[in-house]
């Protein structure tokens, strides 16, 4: 019951709301277009009104945790408050675990992933002695790729040197199993029964797109293309 009296109490948090304002949790994202002054001065009143809802209701907002993010090279940027301290403006930060830039470009969330999954793919190398192919391949599945996948539609690269990046952590696991070392890329691809991870994310855009055909997405297939 507990999310779902919490779901009920925030509610209301988006009254007189003028821009665009999205809930998850106790997670709160507001934003809109700022064109000009006028815009600017209705950003400021909305972050006053979440400001006067979080005091009525005793669910003050951390304020050092607050940022403000300018999106694209030519925005009209200005600064804005809250309780009378000035907000920090970041050029990136981690939203649900990925990492927005404010260039909307991929490149550190995929330094990010590689990061995580590297360190894995270093402890299993270093601690795992007896190299079955079977082990591996679960260990593999379970606890590194993930950290290359996780919400990948919404970052998938672009650029060739982010995929080559992110391809890298499977490239080197495949080179972890001794009786595939001497074949080509492809050729432990195909004998581990794996998929490229660009293959994996072109399946996982298909799967999102398929849920946004038959309903099943909060994305409604004419807005989004």
């Amino acid at each position: 019951m507990g999310p779902l009296l919490f779901l009920i109490f925030i509610n209301d948090l988006d009254n007189d709301i003028i821009n665009w304002i999205l809930k998850f949790a106790d997670d709160t994202k507001l934003f809109g277009k700022i064109k000009d002054s006028s815009d600017v001065q209705k950003f400021q009143d909305d972050i006053n009104n979440l400001l006067k809802w979080s005091e009525e209701w005793q669910m003050l907002f951390n304020t050092d945790k607050c940022k403000v993010m300018h999106i694209g090279k030519f925005s009209f940027q200005r600064q804005y408050f809250m309780n009378n301290q000035q907000l920090e403006v970041v050029c990136n930060e981690k939203d649900l675990g990925v990492l927005i830039s404010n260039d909307l470009k991929v490149s550190q969330q995929c330094q990010q992933a590689y990061n995580k999954a590297s360190k894995i793919l270093g402890l299993i190398n270093r601690t795992i002695v007896y190299r079955d192919t079977d082990i591996l391949l679960r260990l593999y599945k379970s606890l590194v790729r993930p950290h290359l996948e996780y919400c990948v539609p919404a970052w998938a690269p672009h650029y060739l040197k982010d995929k080559a990046l992110i391809e890298s952590i499977q490239r080197r696991f495949t080179r972890m199993i001794p009786s595939i070392r001497k074949f080509s890329y492809e050729e432990r691809l195909m004998k581990l029964g794996l998929w490229t991870l660009e293959d994996r994310r072109i399946r996982a855009d298909l799967v999102e797109v398929n849920k946004m055909v038959y309903g099943l997405s909060s994305v409604r297939l004419n807005t989004f293309f």
